[in-house]
């Protein structure tokens, strides 16, 4: 169940759309702000709220990477594994990560602390290889590169 600020929230949203529909993707935003990810009753929720079929929010929140279906960690890491990253290291990337956090891809460290993703393409192809944390943007990375950075939010 969504908070009464939650819910103010995504009706707020809705005066910026000519049509309730094209609201999903913030709302469905504001669900994971709230929650930490996207749970089945947000979507509904968030169904509920805009006037429109739960399906419709479904088919958006299953489609996009950037939305957690599952409780994630602290720190999400999300690697870039689309072409240019791939080609410029992206796979031996996710190993040192693996490695480094005690994990596999699509898990969460026993602390709670890190959840290690491998996700399409995040629009920064020019600095490949890149990873983004959270909200921020880590471009090209090398091992050292990432090992100070893990260091830093540990």
């Amino acid at each position: 169940m969504l908070s009464e600020n939650a819910v103010k929230e995504i009706n707020e949203l809705t005066s910026k759309y000519a049509n309730r529909r094209s609201a999903v993707m913030p709302a469905l935003t504001v669900v994971q702000k709230e929650l930490g990810y996207i749970t089945e009753e947000g979507m509904r929720d968030v169904a509920r709220i805009l006037g429109i079929k739960p399906v419709l929010v479904f088919e958006v929140a299953t489609f996009y990477t950037m939305y957690n279906k599952k409780p994630v960690g602290k720190y999400h890491i999300q690697v870039c594994t689309n072409i240019a990253c791939s080609l410029l290291g992206a796979e031996h990337l996710m190993d040192f990560l693996s490695r480094k956090l005690g994990v596999k891809v699509k898990e969460t460290t026993s602390d709670k602390k890190f959840t290690l993703s491998a996700v399409e393409c995040l629009g920064s192809c020019g600095t490949a290889p890149m990873m983004q944390i959270n909200d921020n943007y880590y471009e090209n990375l090398t091992d050292a590169k990432v090992e100070e950075i893990l260091n830093n939010l540990r």
